[in-house]
């Protein structure tokens, strides 16, 4: 009886232990099937420059800077000859990269003040939202410039509504640029090394009573002003608006770079085990031009030459973490510009007297602030080892496109936007881009259709006089067939009006109606 008992627990024992390793199996197999459809979700990574020029790219065609970080993402996927930001300055083009809509929907989407409240609603659509939604880490590390809180921010406390309130779960950033106060980071929400005793007050309208400006005592300054850069001085660099305290939580511009850099590589290395969205927005080659001292004197261009070598090495560095943590394979990244060049932005620099034989522009006519190619088009390269194919690619293809093609990528989808699906297209599957886009500059816009470019009749002066820029106010239409005319030299609006008329309706039939009438009126009034 006893051995019978024996063998019927025996048995028990048996078939239990099966079970429980056929159940662990099981478990193993769900494990690593859960771990394989995270891995099929790729990494995505858009590396976002800050008035990169389209010549200022060795692969692109610059002879006197060579970018071989720059260079192998091109080289190693696609390299495209018409990508665009969707504007000729920073906010607008960044608030287009966010939000796939049109800036020039949003009559406050132009250069913002540090002060400034939040530009994107916390109710719209975002990039950032939309991979959120998809299981998607996210975070931004560098620039922000889209405006933070609702009204008058208090720095002490933390700042919100921000880039955590529109989709990043991380957000690392400078509040406007370089050149704006406050000169501080912010780490969601909170100014990094803030000294409660030392607390800061900001202000673009009027001085705190003692404090020295670039005017009243120029014997502080190092980097001597041309315009608009006098205000409040900080590490010998005069701003534009005023700040007073926040000594302890002041960045150190030439170590800017390298502290970016640092966030972004740290970013990737700790959140490798499931998939991220990172926009890295550096801020070079944007005024202050502040290189390194590892960098400076490198270019023989002066600062504007050595802060984008400094910026190729920081994407080197970058692209050497990615492949050290095995994520190259599986990391979508997209580099980009937010508009074109300009070589005096305020400061005495150098850019213009040691420019040389190097073009910024890349042979096209404008430059930042400008609705002249230049000011719009600009580097723009996708690269996914293993699964793009290397390749150049003439399609028409803009930024704010990146929110619905990437909604495709993740198995979504967004119809609620400007933006287009051309995922196809940035993966180098297809040669087919936008039919038309909407470029603008200083709320100005324009047309591109295929290969022509219409630009209507506007107001104003043709030359922006303190930049050196050619912006393109002429009080007639302007047409041009940029295949055959890159540089816009011969305007075709008078001897090819069948063109004109069927480009103008286009364009009224995506701005409205009575725009050109009404820009029209303005101009003749």
């Amino acid at each position: 009886m006893l051995r019978k008992n024996y063998l019927s627990l025996l048995i028990l024992v048996t078939v239990t232990l099966f079970i429980g390793c056929k159940s662990d199996k099981n478990k193993e197999e769900v494990k690593q099937a859960a771990e394989e459809n995270i891995s099929t979700k790729p990494n995505i990574v858009v590396i976002y420059l800050d008035d990169l020029g389209y010549g200022d790219v060795s692969s692109y065609g610059a002879t006197e800077l060579q970018t071989p970080n720059i260079d192998a993402l091109a080289t190693g996927g696609i390299k495209f000859t018409n990508g665009y930001a969707s504007s000729a300055t920073c906010t607008p083009s960044r608030y287009a990269l966010l939000t796939g809509m049109y800036p020039w929907r949003n009559k406050k989407a132009k250069i913002l003040p540090g002060t400034a409240p939040l530009l994107i609603s916390t109710e719209q659509q975002t990039l950032p939202k939309m991979l959120k939604a998809q299981d998607y880490q996210t975070a931004i590390v560098g620039k922000w410039h889209l405006g933070l809180g609702t009204g008058m921010v208090n720095w002490n406390q933390r700042v919100s509504p921000g880039p955590n309130e529109v989709g990043f779960d991380e957000a690392y950033i400078l509040a406007a640029t370089q050149d704006r106060v406050p000169t501080v980071y912010i780490d969601n929400g909170n100014v990094v090394g803030l000294d409660p005793n030392d607390p800061i007050s900001v202000n673009y309208k009027e001085n705190f009573k003692g404090e020295p400006t670039a005017v009243s005592n120029p014997e502080m300054v190092d980097m001597k002003w041309h315009h608009g850069h006098n205000n409040s001085i900080v590490n010998g660099i005069g701003r534009i608006g005023y700040m007073k305290g926040g000594e302890a939580a002041k960045w150190s511009d030439v170590d800017m770079a390298d502290h970016f850099l640092e966030k972004a590589q740290n970013y990737v290395k700790t959140h490798k085990n499931k998939p991220f969205f990172l926009y890295y927005a550096m801020q070079q080659p944007h005024v202050p031009r502040t290189p390194h001292p590892r960098f400076a004197g490198k270019s023989g261009l002066g600062p504007r030459g050595d802060v984008i070598l400094e910026a190729d090495w920081c994407i080197g560095e970058f692209m050497k973490t990615l492949k050290e943590e095995g994520l190259l394979e599986n990391t979508l990244i997209v580099f980009s510009s937010d508009n074109g060049p300009v070589l005096n932005d305020g400061y005495y620099d150098d850019a213009v007297e040691k420019i040389g034989k190097h073009d910024p522009n890349g042979g096209l006519r404008g430059g930042k602030y400008s609705i002249f190619e230049a000011g719009t088009r600009v580097p723009f390269i996708t690269y996914w080892k293993g699964k793009i194919q290397p390749g150049t690619s003439d399609a028409i293809v803009c930024q704010m496109d990146l929110l619905a093609s990437l909604a495709n990528l993740v198995g979504t989808e967004d119809t609620t936007t400007d933006s287009q699906d051309l995922l196809n297209v940035l993966m180098g599957e297809s040669k087919k881009g936008r039919e038309n886009l909407v470029i603008e500059a200083t709320g100005k816009t324009a047309l591109r259709h295929g290969d022509w470019l219409m630009i209507p009749p506007y107001k104003g002066k043709n030359f922006r006089e303190k930049v050196g820029i050619e912006v393109g106010n002429l009080p007639d239409f302007q047409l041009y067939n940029l295949k055959e005319d890159l540089a816009q030299k011969n305007n075709l609006a008078t001897s090819n009006p069948k063109k004109l008329t069927e480009m103008i309706a286009i364009f009224e039939s995506l701005r409205g109606k009575d725009y050109i009438k009404n820009v029209k009126e303005v101009i003749f009034r």
